[in-house]
């Protein structure tokens, strides 16, 4: 019989896995784990964020991008390859693109509190604009809001493999996680930009796992494995979670990351602005992605080599035009 593929992703919540009701902590891994094995992608309510730090995070991030561009670009440092502070338009591209997407982000990264964890000093210093003072104030809570959701995702993927439930926790303590505001900005001109310009070309994700605010607009597709795009809209008060590269690599490709892209709206809406707010959860640097061995079997021989995270996310930062050779 052909397999019935989803035209939607699934909808959990984090309260059931929170709840200390074995029963409810169950199911969600269970249904969590077959998201992931198929589609890639869940929405998930009961995250932390609450509305009106969601509203406030907003007006914030768009106050910054409302900012004259030479404003925006005296917080752009080539040398940090976009781990941290502004990006300008049209810098980055998917792998194995050359037109850049048509957005512009702001990377804000990990606050390591711990003096004598040593990755303090491998982590270069966040940024903050001086024309919104409460940027950091309200970036910082929604990094370490959505880091929390995204360790209680990694446990129930952990418990979901056949893993410890603390399997990933020392692996993503002060990870490489990245939280970063975009602007998909109004294009006044439609036939002024490159006819293949969108704003964000198919790709998958590095990380572990991404959570996503802002999938309540319009424009995020995925990919099914039968090559049909299907439209992802959350609800307000839901984020979506996908797997990344690095968690497919671990997995041997048991769990999916998804390809996916941000479509440009129709051509009258060009003129409009999108934001969205990813937070891509990294793991440290020296975690090994080699695919867990229980997972390399006969039917599903090992597909990658062994790397770190630290190697993948520079490879990476190279294809996506982020990074110099």
């Amino acid at each position: 019989m052909a397999e019935k593929l989803p035209d939607h992703i699934p909808s959990l919540d984090l309260a059931d896995f929170r709840s200390g009701d074995p029963t409810r902590k169950a199911k969600f891994v269970q249904e969590l784990g077959d998201a992931y094995e198929s589609i890639g992608f869940i929405a998930l309510k009961n995250h932390g964020l609450n509305e009106q730090h969601t509203k406030e995070l907003y007006a914030d991030v768009q106050e910054f991008f409302q900012l004259p561009d030479q404003a925006k670009q005296s917080y752009e440092v080539p040398e940090l390859a976009g781990q941290r502070g502004y990006i300008s338009k049209g810098k980055e591209h998917a792998k194995g693109r050359n037109t850049g997407d048509l957005k512009e982000f702001f990377h804000v990264g990990q606050e390591v509190l711990d003096e004598n964890d040593p990755v303090k000093n491998d982590y270069p210093a966040n940024i903050w604009p001086r024309e919104v003072p409460r940027f950091e104030q309200s970036t910082m809570k929604a990094y370490r809001t959505l880091e929390a959701a995204g360790k209680d995702v990694l446990r129930a993927i952990a418990l979901y493999l056949k893993l410890p439930e603390n399997y990933f926790d020392d692996k993503v303590q002060n990870g490489n996680s990245i939280l970063r505001p975009i602007h998909y900005f109004p294009i006044e001109d439609p036939d002024a930009v490159p006819a293949d310009a969108v704003r964000a070309a198919e790709h998958g994700d590095i990380n572990l796992i991404t959570l996503l605010m802002g999938a309540s607009a319009d424009g995020l597709q995925v990919k099914r494995r039968d090559g049909q795009w299907i439209s992802i809209t959350a609800l307000p008060d839901q984020i979506v979670v996908n797997v990344g590269d690095m968690l497919q690599r671990l997995t041997n490709g048991v769990l999916k990351s998804t390809i996916h892209r941000v479509v440009n709206p129709p051509r009258e809406k060009m003129n409009t602005s999108r934001y969205s707010i990813p937070f891509f959860m990294h793991p440290r640097s020296e975690m090994s992605l080699a695919a867990l061995p229980h997972l390399v079997t006969a039917d599903n021989p090992k597909k990658e080599a062994d790397i770190t995270a630290g190697e993948f996310l520079n490879e990476r930062l190279i294809e996506l035009g982020l990074k110099k050779k």
